[in-house]
C-alpha cells in the first residue's frame, strides 16, 4: 500500500506550500484546517500518516488525536508546528503523536520524518528531543516495572502494539490471533491497570515510553 498523508493546518497558504514541496515525493490524500474537518477526513480516508499542527481554531492536535483514536483510526501522527514550546511538544506526544518537527524543517527532512514515522520510528527535531526525554524521565522506573509486572507477556505485547496505533484487527494479524482474543487481552490489561478504555491504555503506555 502506498504511503499516504493527510495534512492538518489552519493556514491554507501553508498547506498549499507543503503540497507543492512534497509533490512527487509523498501522496497527500486530504487536508483540513479545523479539528472537526480533520477528524472527519482522517477517519474517512485512513491515511498512513497525519501531519498535524498543534494549534487549531477549534482546539488542538491532542483533540484530533483523541477523537481519531476513539473512532478507530490506527495510523500515525507527526506533529508539524511553528511552536517549539516544551509544553506543546510534551502534550502532543503524551496524546500519542510519534514525532514532532518544527516548520523550519526542509522538504527532504520532512519526507524522511514522515517515512520514518510510518515505519514506527519516533522522530524529533534535535532541540525538541530533550524536552521529551526530560518529561518522561521523571516517571519512576520502579513504578513502571510494578505496573508491567501485573501483565502477562502476551498482554505486554498487545499493549505495545496498541501504543503504536495498530487497530485490533492489525494486531490480530500481526500476532496470528483472533480479534476476539486481542480484545480479551486488552480488557485484561485495562482491568489490571485500572484504566477505562483503549485510549487510556495507549496514553498510559506512551507516557511510560512503552512503544
Amino acid at each position: 500500500m502506498a504511503l499516504s498523508v493527510f495534512l492538518v493546518d489552519d493556514h491554507r497558504l501553508f498547506r498549499s506550500g507543503i503540497r507543492a514541496e512534497l509533490a512527487g515525493r509523498l501522496h497527500i490524500v486530504g487536508e483540513a484546517g479545523t479539528v472537526d474537518e480533520a477528524v472527519e477526513g482522517i477517519v474517512r480516508l485512513d491515511p498512513t500518516v497525519v501531519l498535524l499542527d498543534v494549534h487549531l481554531p477549534d482546539g488542538g492536535g491532542p483533540a484530533v488525536l483523541a477523537r481519531c483514536r476513539a473512532a478507530g483510526y490506527g495510523g500515525q501522527f507527526l506533529a508539524l508546528s511553528a511552536s517549539d514550546d516544551p509544553k506543546d511538544v510534551v502534550e502532543v506526544i503524551r496524546a500519542g503523536a510519534r514525532g514532532y518537527v518544527t516548520k523550519t524543517v526542509d522538504a527532504a527532512e520532512l519526507v524522511d520524518a514522515v517515512r520514518r514515522v510510518a515505519g514506527g520510528d519516533a522522530v524529533f527535531s534535535p532541540k525538541l528531543a530533550g524536552f521529551v526525554l526530560d518529561a518522561f524521565s521523571s516517571i519512576p522506573a520502579g513504578q513502571v516495572d510494578a505496573d508491567l509486572a501485573r501483565l502477562s507477556p502476551r498482554e505486554r505485547e498487545v499493549l505495545q502494539l496498541v501504543a503504536r496505533g495498530y487497530t485490533y484487527r492489525e494486531i490480530a494479524e500481526r500476532l496470528v490471533l483472533s480479534v476476539k482474543t486481542i480484545e480479551s487481552h486488552v480488557s485484561a490489561a485495562l482491568r489490571k491497570l485500572q484504566l477505562s478504555n483503549r485510549r487510556d491504555l495507549a496514553r498510559w503506555a506512551g507516557e511510560r515510553g512503552i512503544d
